[in-house]
């Protein structure tokens, strides 16, 4: 957002200086990015010619003799053909860089004719794109000023950096009321235009949506009987000081307008309108010439003005060449509608149109100026083209409900820590614009229709403090915990750095991936519900909040595959959505291996052909977030049932309990992995770790006491048939089951499958760790022990022991 400090002063009754007023922007939260003093233009000097002479070896050029106002006329070599005796103009003398042509003058030698410098056309010094000959004063101009001084052209340039939640400051006069209301001077209230009305608009307008919000109001006037022409130099001025090409009276009209007040306007060529307009959906296909000269392509997405002859404007982004203003434009048509802010971005985005106007509407302009903008608008035409003014009509408007918010005064001394007393709260809210109401503790807010941004107290408190000065928030260090050990991290705090230290250690590497994907791609793991798609996505394939990190890694392990680093280990630990409630966030820790990426390392050996990653792998890595998150590791189970992207044979859920799921792991399905243009082996994992228990808290932090048995312990082997859909980990647990005090591990050391079995059994051999703790274990206890475990294993699982 760019702007002169005149311009400014138009709007804000101030003496302070330049430097005050730039560094008291960005104290309010309006950081000033840029600031031109128009220093290039120090050098240039009002200078009359004394004599023209013709160059003694060139037919076009004359020899000048310049006077700067000091008494010693300087030589200088012109070909512009209004260069003559008495003429007053601009010099630029050595040593001067002239920002037109982008030269730093020197000492010269013209056709064997020394020239000291150069008279200068307004094209040269950026005034305007006139080159046709030097710039000519009038008479009475002082000879040796400055010519920046007489010509305005030092004039300050301001450029503020401005965040998309201040749709209000779009507007030079938004912007001086900030400055207001901050203390450094006084807000100028502008007059209600005053000019007569003949007639009414016959002009009529129709908005057929079958969304209202797209439209929510359109204002129209007819103005007849304009002569457009060139805007007076002020405004050319001010709009090429901002970076804007002056065109004509009309449209400068509302470029004008656009900047002072952040209220984009539209005119038409009233006499190029077909028929009534209407505000529509654009049908497929459409076209439309628009005023940048591009033709664009049309869908019903977007938003237009149409008449009989089609589509004329892209609503609240671009107008039509068509039924644009020429200097043959005598009747006019001015508009001042709104828009539907993120219908304008996406219609913008998807055309790659960038323009002031949309730059506005999809951040949220002034509902409550739309007919004040007009009127202001038709104002301007007057005083620069002349005409008459029809009734202004208005359709498709039904007001503004202002935001009542209930505010404490005492938040401010809460969220921010600075101490402002109600009344210098009550006047800087009131200075911004808002209307307080009550008195005591708590007072009512108005948020005015400008402030889009404000929706609750929070939003309050942040005006108060940055108008009152961020500054003056005094650092203070943080409060002590109470003990040398309080916990200062919260336990998901906690987690977050154990997995990421842990999965580190076993030689993946940490990965950063975005929280948005496709739709594809939230629907093939699990997501893609309407809750979780984004109003206004970056990109049309980052249109959906992920509900796993699985994707984003797998394509990451891809993109890296596809540059020949194939053996990759990544991880992240991060966020996933499965709605759109804060309880639906969870926290996970989820890694991907790809190639032989194991954790004893990668690629290929002398010794043999180097093993892929598989579903034990990914199966370790898992367990190893979950330990170093304090989680139960040896309570565990492990069943089939992974989610669908996993290899329904090579996958696995995480299970504390019957219930409580903590994460899944395996190798991908070969139709996931063709969704995602992915390939190679591949594994991964997620672990859930909001989902895991939190330990029971301690009396003391001392360790318990090391108890060792100074027995030997035993190991006893039982192979039992089974049916062949019964899980490993059911026959684990039972076992664990017999006897809790003396089993202390086991382990499935064989699997057999055959005919001998039978039809649907197999055999599965399990070893058993026996730790006695008090004595050395009779056969009696050791045959106890046995017939609990074959007893609990054939309640479990139906198992037999195996003869």
């Amino acid at each position: 957002m760019k702007f002169t400090l005149s311009w400014l002063k138009d709007h804000l009754d101030t003496n302070a200086p330049l430097d005050a007023i730039v560094e008291r922007l960005t104290a309010i939260g309006l950081e000033v990015e840029d600031v031109d003093d128009k220093a290039a233009y120090r050098p240039f000097t009002i200078a009359g010619v004394v004599s023209a002479e013709p160059h003694p070896n060139a037919d076009k050029l004359r020899v000048l003799m310049v006077d700067k106002g000091d008494g010693k006329p300087v030589q200088i070599v012109c070909g512009a053909p209004n260069a003559r005796a008495g003429l007053i103009g601009a010099l630029a003398e050595p040593g001067t860089y002239v920002p037109g042509i982008d030269v730093t003058l020197s000492v010269g030698n013209i056709r064997g004719v020394e020239s000291h410098g150069m008279m200068c056309s307004e094209k040269e010094l950026d005034m305007s794109d006139s080159h046709d000959g030097i710039i000519d004063l009038p008479e009475d101009a002082p000879i040796g000023t400055p010519f920046a001084s007489y010509a305005g052209l030092d004039d300050p340039v301001i450029e503020i950096n401005l965040t998309p939640n201040r749709p209000d400051c779009t507007s030079i006069y938004g912007i001086a009321r900030d400055l207001a209301a901050s203390g450094l001077g006084t807000l100028k209230q502008p007059q209600a235009p005053s000019f007569a009305v003949d007639g009414e608009t016959t002009q009529n307008v129709k908005i057929i949506l079958d969304d209202e919000s797209l439209c929510p109001g359109f204002a129209w006037r007819l103005v007849r009987g304009v002569k457009n022409g060139p805007s007076p130099k002020w405004m050319q001025k001010r709009l090429l000081a901002i970076g804007l090409r002056p065109i004509s009276a009309l449209v400068d009209v509302t470029n004008y307008m656009t900047f002072d007040q952040g209220r984009p306007m539209h005119v038409f060529d009233a006499d190029k309108v077909k028929g009534e307009l209407v505000v529509r959906r654009a049908q497929e296909g459409e076209e439309i010439l628009a005023l940048d000269g591009r033709t664009y392509k049309l869908n019903p997405a977007n938003v237009v003005i149409a008449d009989d002859n089609g589509p004329e404007s892209i609503g609240g982004i671009m107008g039509g060449e068509h039924s644009g203003c020429d200097d043959n434009t005598t009747n006019v048509l001015i508009e001042s509608a709104l828009w539907d802010p993120i219908n304008i971005a996406k219609t913008g985005r998807s055309h790659g149109i960038i323009t002031d106007a949309r730059y506005r509407f999809e951040r949220g302009v002034d509902p409550e100026y739309m007919v004040p903008g007009l009127e202001r608008t038709t104002e301007l035409v007057f005083d620069m083209c002349g005409g008459t003014a029809a009734e202004v009509r208005v359709t498709g408007y039904s007001g503004h409900d202002k935001k009542i918010v209930d505010f404490p005064f005492a938040e401010v001394k809460r969220l921010t820590g600075l101490t402002v007393s109600d009344d210098e709260s009550r006047k800087i809210l009131t200075g911004l614009g808002f209307e307080v109401t009550g008195s005591g503790e708590t007072v009512k807010v108005a948020v005015p229709s400008w402030r889009p941004d404000i929706d609750g107290k929070a939003d309050l408190v942040e005006e108060v403090m940055r108008v009152f000065g961020v500054d003056k928030i005094a650092p203070e260090p943080l409060a002590p915990t109470g003990s040398v050990n309080g916990k200062i991290l919260t336990t998901i705090q906690i987690r977050t750095r154990s997995a990421k230290r842990a999965l580190a250690s076993r030689g993946m590497l940490e990965a950063v991936t975005w929280s948005f994907i496709s739709a594809e791609q939230a629907k093939l793991f699990g997501g893609g519900s309407r809750a979780l798609k984004l109003v206004n996505p970056i990109a049309a394939d980052m249109s959906d909040m992920r509900p796993s990190l699985l994707p984003g890694l797998l394509l990451a392990a891809q993109r890296n595959a596809d540059r020949g680093y194939g053996d990759v280990a990544l991880f992240e630990v991060s966020g996933t959505y499965e709605n759109d409630t804060p309880e639906g966030q969870r926290r996970v820790a989820g890694g991907i291996r790809r190639g032989t990426a194991l954790m004893t390392g990668s690629g290929r050996h002398w010794d043999g052909a180097a093993k892929p990653v598989g579903v034990f792998d990914a199966k370790a890595d898992a367990i190893a977030v979950l330990e170093a998150c304090g989680a139960p590791v040896d309570r565990l189970s492990f069943e089939p049932g992974a989610p669908d992207w996993y290899h329904p044979g090579r996958s696995g859920l995480i299970k504390l309990g019957p219930k409580t799921v903590l994460g899944h792991f395996g190798e991908f399905h070969p139709n996931t992995l063709s969704a995602l243009d992915v390939s190679g082996p591949l594994c991964g994992f997620e672990v859930f770790l909001d989902a895991i228990p939190e330990a029971k808290r301690k009396a003391t932090r001392t360790k318990p006491v090391l108890s060792l048995s100074a027995f030997q312990a035993v190991r006893r082997d039982f192979a039992f048939v089974v049916d062949s859909d019964v899980p490993a980990a059911t026959l684990i647990r039972a076992a664990l089951g017999a006897d809790k005090a003396l089993v202390t591990g086991v382990n499935v050391f064989d699997l057999f499958e055959g005919p001998s079995l039978g039809e649907g059994k197999k055999s599965l051999a399990i070893e058993i760790t026996i730790q006695p703790r008090d004595r050395t274990l009779t056969d009696e206890d050791l045959d106890k022990l046995a017939k609990a475990v074959i007893a609990n294993v054939e309640k479990s699982s139906g198992g037999v022991l195996r003869g």
